[in-house]
């Protein structure tokens, strides 16, 4: 594992047996993300100006989200720190330092005639996605900031922010960014609207699906903006709105994340990698915010070493690979720089979202979630199997080699209703810990993995658009979608059922097909800095890591002799050469078919000629049941 870019202090090896990080270490990494940004400043430190690709809302509004998203690690630090430095601390005055120069960028920023001044807030605006984190640090750090402004900046502040009292947001977690601006004016004694504080509020009860879940927004769109924006921001708003102040809201919110944590670190593999799943992922460290959020509310069901445990693997997961990077800033992808990771609204400044991931900042040196000795992932205890229905997702964690699972069965990030688009982070099959989908355009036109497509004559795949969910329970999910061939309107059904076994994944397809198309199905890529090794034999097909991680695909019903490995470069996060192995079914009949793999993703040896001759795969032709008997003697039906 390569060296970090920065210094970290000593690990503790004793309270920390399973990362050696303690809060010192939280705190070095805040501050060399924080120094690091100087140089991009504006004279007036009211934007932060940072390389790389621009987002489309432009350098100015790039500009303010440099301001607005570090503003909010530096309110966590300020905060934590009680806005005193440490007095045996050698070297700068930190806190002191910081709380100058985002005091010296708010007054600039708020200043129309500065020539530094932020965009106004007008409907649907990108500012609107930063007055929140101003917000948020600013209430968060009022006695050193706020409470210290003169009178004429203060009213310079709540004029920016009163830009959005009445204004239109987006219809999904933008709702929650009105909320607690407005929060904010109304805690000041600023004019604000009570009713667009309760209509954002109230419009998420329309997307509480249960079990601690929403959709972000009408349709089934879940991913980490539930744990990052739907559960984050109206438990800080109650912080805002102070005891009694919340109309009994908090504590419904406060059950909810704690519904939404019990099955959470199921999410984290052995390494601390989050299942690489949903847009928005260059946020990174921001997966473990409500973590920190069910212990910052008191409502965590999470044993405090264990919620240490987990953030504290996450944030050295991406540290031990070169995030920050050596200039100590943010890029956008996952470890290096990977565009097709992000969004058009992703700019440079973009990643520091991942400031939500430092929230634990804000407990005292002395709470349990720092003093308390780290408890393991469950990962590293046992083998798990997780499903949760409001999703449709299964999770799967194998404790020998530590990599999670996430079997998709359920979002999609489309609207319930209307035209439907497919996203290689929505629309796979299975994510994981270890992989990442091919999602750079070239080889996402080809979508080979985690994916059953139907194969017009140009070999131009079919898409997997709008997930209808069947069942989730136990070790098994399935789902319906309707595949389209390009340049058609008529479209086939194709019935998905995943089964969890061991190490494996059983999936069984049930088709619907044009006479003479070709069905293929591919496993998971695996990328790496080298060309992964590749294999195949009659009806199966791997691809291996120089590190050994292992993707195949095994044949037991349904698909030809012939199978095959697609490589792909400068396709996926996870580095620049990546493989995926798959089968296929030529020449449909037409009408119904059933195709059954086995799919495994592992750091062990894999044998798939043995695989494919240890395990049975019996079809009832009459009820149309399928049967697969596995070594250990145990038979599945589907």
């Amino acid at each position: 594992m390569p060296a970090p870019h920065f210094s970290l202090p000593p690990t503790d090896r004793v309270r920390s047996p399973r990362t050696g990080w303690t809060r010192a270490h939280w705190e070095a990494l805040a501050d060399r993300q924080l120094n690091a940004l100087l140089p991009y400043a504006t004279p007036g430190f009211a934007q932060y100006r940072l390389p790389g690709r621009a987002s489309w809302s432009g350098v100015v509004s790039d500009g303010l989200e440099g301001f607005a998203r570090t503003f909010l690690l530096a309110s966590f630090r300020i905060a934590g720190a009680g806005g005193q430095d440490k007095p045996d601390e050698p070297g700068p005055s930190v806190i002191s330092h910081l709380i100058e120069r985002y005091t010296e960028g708010l007054t600039t920023g708020t200043d129309r005639d500065s020539g530094e001044a932020w965009p106004e807030l007008t409907d649907c605006s990108q500012q609107m996605v930063e007055a929140a984190s101003i917000a948020i640090g600013l209430h968060e750090t009022r006695p050193w900031i706020w409470d210290r402004l003169d009178s004429r900046v203060q009213e310079q502040v709540v004029d920016w922010f009163s830009g959005f009292v009445g204004r239109r947001t987006w219809d999904n977690n933008w709702r929650l960014f009105q909320v607690v601006s407005e929060q904010f004016l109304a805690s000041v004694g600023a004019p604000y609207s009570q009713s667009d504080i309760d209509g954002g509020l109230d419009r998420i009860e329309d997307w509480y699906v249960g079990d601690g879940w929403y959709s972000d927004g009408d349709g089934r769109n879940f991913d980490y903006y539930i744990g990052w924006a739907m559960h984050l921001y109206p438990l800080l708003w109650a912080r805002m709105a102070g005891e009694g102040g919340d109309g009994g809201r908090a504590e419904v919110y406060r059950d909810r994340l704690a519904q939404f944590l019990a099955p959470y670190p199921q999410f984290f593999g052995g390494d601390g990698a989050p299942v690489h799943q949903g847009r928005s992922l260059t946020y990174r460290f921001a997966a473990t915010a409500p973590v920190w959020m069910g212990a910052l509310a008191d409502c965590t069901p999470l044993a405090p070493g264990l919620t240490r445990r987990l953030a504290s693997g996450t944030a050295r997961h991406f540290v031990e690979r070169g995030v920050p990077d050596e200039r100590g800033l943010l890029p956008l992808g996952w470890y290096d720089t990977f565009l097709p990771a992000t969004q058009p609204y992703s700019g440079p400044a973009s990643p520091y979202w991942a400031s939500k991931g430092f929230l634990g900042l804000l407990l005292p040196a002395d709470h349990p979630v720092w003093t308390e000795r780290e408890l393991p992932l469950p990962v590293e205890q046992s083998e798990q199997y997780t499903a949760l229905p409001a999703p449709g997702w299964l999770l799967h964690g194998s404790q020998h080699d530590g990599i999670v699972r996430l079997i998709n069965h359920g979002s999609d990030h489309n609207p319930l209703d209307g035209p439907a688009t497919d996203d290689p982070h929505y629309a796979k099959l299975a994510y994981s810990t270890a992989t990442a989908p091919e999602s750079a355009p070239h080889a996402w036109a080809r979508t080979v993995d985690n994916h059953i497509a139907l194969l017009d004559a140009d070999g131009t795949p079919s898409r997997r658009r709008r997930i209808h969910p069947l069942t989730c329970e136990g070790r098994r999910a399935s789902s319906r979608h309707e595949a389209q061939l390009p340049g058609s309107d008529a479209e086939f059904p194709i019935e998905s059922t995943s089964v969890l076994h061991g190490p494996w994944e059983l999936r069984v397809h049930r088709v619907q097909a044009p006479a003479g198309c070709t069905v293929r199905e591919g496993g998971h890529a695996v990328a790496d800095r080298a060309r992964p090794h590749s294999a195949d034999g009659p009806g199966w097909a791997l691809a291996r890591t120089e590190q050994g991680l292992t993707s195949a695909m095994v044949a037991l019903f349904g698909w030809d002799t012939e199978t095959g490995v697609a490589h792909e470069v400068e396709a996926n996060a996870y580095g620049p050469h990546s493989a995926t192995p798959y089968l296929r079914s030529t020449g449909h009949p037409g009408g119904a078919s059933v195709h059954v793999a086995l799919v495994a993703l592992t750091r062990d040896a894999v044998h798939p000629e043995a695989l494919r001759t240890s395990i049975t795969c019996e079809v009832d032709g009459a009820d149309g049941a399928v049967r697969v008997t596995f070594p250990d003697g145990e038979t599945v039906t589907v």
